[in-house]
């Protein structure tokens, strides 16, 4: 039998050369190690050698038994990681699902890009204000009947959500004087109704020129520039007298309806215009506020709702789409 073991060893060998895969795997296992393998089948003659045979035949037999098992099981564990790892680089790429932002984003990027370009500058202003810097400094003084036209939400201690972007322009003054050029995004809060054109938070965009000489003839010109720019080169645009305490003149500025081209329809109640902003040259009022002699310095503000935009530029006819997370009205906005 001795013999014989030396010749199943070496068939043994030459099998598992022959080895390209799991199943060849599993054949060599139930050829050898299976209940009628070969060595399944010397086992049981062992009993029919002598004892002095009987022993080294079977501690060979053992060992070639432990050494294919431990081959066998080695080689196994090789051929499932590699078919785990396998890479089918015919397969197409699974694309992740990602994020994209809110129209109120594009739009609010697409009007600080075009004032950046004008070379404005980008601040911002806390949201929790005092009254001084909401009302005072804007030549909004206590108990003045201009105070109707921001209804605010009054926390504790004097404090309020800030009802306007606008004490912005006092803060930037203050802290880093004039000239200045710059605009100021961010939410502001009023009490009000939440319904399809209305609600008590939304985003405003603050702008603030203050330098020698600044015209109202600069002002027009910027602003008719930007709506050309968000809407379309067709727009009209328009300015009639409006009021503001912080500002002297005042304007509220109109586009002709981009839905219609001006010729009259339901969203601009027949008239042809849409009004987006307000506008004017800086209060002396405000700019003593600051400590900016009015006789030098001239500027020129503005302020327009960012929702108010959004709805025109992409037909949108409810102001509650933009915070209801609908990924149907979202997806469109890719």
């Amino acid at each position: 039998m001795l013999d014989e073991l030396k010749t199943l060893s070496v068939e043994i060998e030459t099998a598992l050369k022959r080895v390209k895969g799991i199943s060849d795997l599993e054949a060599v296992r139930l050829k050898y190690l299976g209940r009628r393998g070969r060595i399944s089948q010397l086992f049981k003659r062992l009993s029919e050698l002598p004892i002095a045979e009987r022993r080294s035949a079977g501690q060979i037999l053992n060992r070639l038994k432990t050494q294919l098992e431990q081959e066998l099981a080695k080689r196994m564990e090789r051929s499932q990681e590699r078919k785990t790892d396998r890479i089918d680089i015919t397969l197409p790429g699974r694309v992740g699902w990602t994020g994209h932002p809110n129209p109120l984003s594009l739009v609010i990027d697409e009007i600080l890009d075009f004032f950046i370009g004008l070379g404005f500058t980008v601040e911002f202003g806390p949201e929790i204000e005092t009254d001084w810097y909401n009302f005072e400094a804007l030549n909004i003084p206590p108990l003045h009947p201009s105070r109707e036209m921001f209804s605010s939400f009054y926390l504790e201690n004097g404090l309020l959500l800030r009802s306007h972007t606008s004490p912005v322009q006092i803060r930037v003054m203050e802290e880093k004087g004039v000239p200045t050029r710059f605009i100021a995004p961010g939410p502001v809060y009023r009490v009000d109704r939440f319904d399809a054109t209305h609600s008590p938070f939304f985003y405003q965009i603050e702008g603030l020129y203050v330098d020698e000489a600044v015209s109202f003839a600069e002002l027009k010109g910027d602003l008719e520039a930007f709506a050309k720019h968000i809407f379309s080169e067709r727009v009209k645009v328009r300015f009639y007298p409006s009021y503001f305490p912080f500002t002297e003149p005042s304007a509220e500025m109109s586009i002709s309806c981009p839905i219609c081209n001006g010729s009259g329809c339901r969203v601009c109640a027949g008239t042809g215009w849409l009004e987006i902003l307000g506008c004017g040259m800086v209060h002396p009022s405000v700019f003593k506020s600051v400590k900016v002699d009015p006789n030098r310095y001239q500027g020129y503000a503005f302020g327009l709702g960012t929702e108010r935009i959004a709805m025109i530029k992409y037909y949108i006819g409810d102001i509650r789409l933009f915070y209801e997370n609908d990924f149907r009205f979202l997806d469109q906005f890719r």
